[in-house]
């Protein structure tokens, strides 16, 4: 377990110092904000052609990044095979946010979420991948907190992170 643990830090350690040049010649900011959401159903706007059990959600985002967004999860799975609490479900999935300005950020979204429980809380973390017009190269991370009620079918919340561009 702990040559496992050893591999694993250095492997953080050198994947954060390959980056590092990376961003250099990029233009980065810290963005801070919230968000809010309600879920999309399955056939209705851009959740039209995902597999039932998938979750979709649109809605905007303001602060350090304005817009409108969407997220489509690509996996969801229960915490109950790792031994976790049967409410609590991990996920990945795509959100594309469409920008004021006409440009859309794009990143890979991966977090957990309780599903179940009347506390509804969730942390997500989005990875950005590129977009378009001034996006076109985009990178960074935004970290989200919030609430989810599963009953109104709303999340809402606030991020912190660092977005980059050229």
């Amino acid at each position: 377990m702990t040559r496992a643990l050893v591999f694993l830090v250095a492997a953080v350690v050198g994947l954060v110092a390959w980056s590092v040049p990376a961003s250099a010649d990029q233009a980065c900011k810290p963005v801070v904000g919230h968000f809010e959401a309600v879920v999309v159903p399955v056939g209705q706007g851009h959740c039209v052609s995902v597999p039932a059990d998938t979750l979709c959600t649109a809605g905007r985002v303001w602060g350090g990044i304005q817009g409108n967004y969407q997220f489509v999860s690509t996996g969801i799975l229960s915490s109950t095979a790792i031994a976790g609490p049967p409410e609590i479900f991990f996920f990945t999935g795509r959100s594309t946010i469409a920008l004021k300005s006409g440009d859309q950020l794009l990143g890979a979204d991966t977090g957990s979420i309780d599903l179940v429980s009347p506390f509804g809380g969730f942390a997500s973390l989005i990875t950005f991948d590129g977009g378009t017009g001034a996006m076109s190269n985009a990178t960074g991370q935004i970290r989200l907190r919030g609430e989810f009620s599963a009953s109104e079918g709303t999340t809402a919340g606030d991020y912190l992170g660092t977005l980059c561009s050229r």
